[in-house]
């Protein structure tokens, strides 16, 4: 019924403001690393070797553009269905692997959510998956006073595809643990996925997963 009125009354320009809206910030760390002559901040410094868990307050998702008739808005979707687990061995990331619910992502739109869901089958693909393939050094993380910002090398699967990628991941230790925020660019068409085109509505061909995990032993 939205998409109609907006379609007939007031056209593109009413679709991106009532519907699409102007995209969630980035997910992102809670906060600067801090030292321990600041408290409550973390320590100096942590081990950083053993097996992390993705815990409570992880969220994934996507971000994609869309272009209602020379207007450009983001749509973002959000979950926090998010599991996984990360080894690290000697100061290397070793192992990761992270599971996003796909059926569980929403934006602010449940038309579009359903489209989603049906565009990924997440009835039989119920999950996207990021799994390391390389080891990264991530050694700093454990006394470094700022974020450490590396590259994962890895798989995505999407929709029974896997597919290499590329992980931007920024870490850094907290109170609790370790946070990492990880963005991945996708292309759509790489995943048999096709972008819908409704006319007034189209969407961008790529797009990227994001994720906010935290870690903790």
């Amino acid at each position: 019924m939205v998409l109609a009125v907006a379609a007939v009354v007031g056209g593109p320009w009413v679709y991106a403001r009532l519907v699409s809206g102007p995209g969630d910030e980035p997910l992102g760390l809670s906060s600067p690393t801090a030292t321990a002559t600041v408290p409550p901040g973390p320590p100096a410094s942590i081990d950083v070797d053993g097996t992390w868990q993705v815990s409570t307050g992880s969220q994934g998702g996507y971000r994609i553009g869309e272009v209602l008739s020379g207007t450009a808005v983001v749509v973002v979707g959000r979950t926090d269905l998010v599991t996984g687990s990360v080894t690290v061995a000697e100061g290397s990331l070793t192992a990761a692997r992270v599971a996003v619910d796909t059926a569980t992502i929403t934006t602010d739109e449940s038309a579009r959510d359903a489209y989603f869901r049906r565009a990924l089958d997440t009835s039989t693909y119920p999950e996207a998956v990021f799994e390391l393939v390389a080891p990264v050094d991530v050694s700093a993380v454990g006394t470094a006073p700022e974020p450490v910002s590396v590259l994962a090398e890895g798989t995505m699967t999407l929709r029974g595809v896997t597919l290499p990628a590329t992980a931007t991941l920024l870490v850094q230790r907290t109170v609790d643990g370790i946070e990492v925020v990880a963005t991945v660019p996708i292309t759509l068409a790489d995943f048999e996925l096709e972008p819908p085109d409704l006319g007034f509505v189209t969407v961008d061909p790529t797009g990227t997963v994001e994720l906010l995990l935290v870690l903790v032993r």
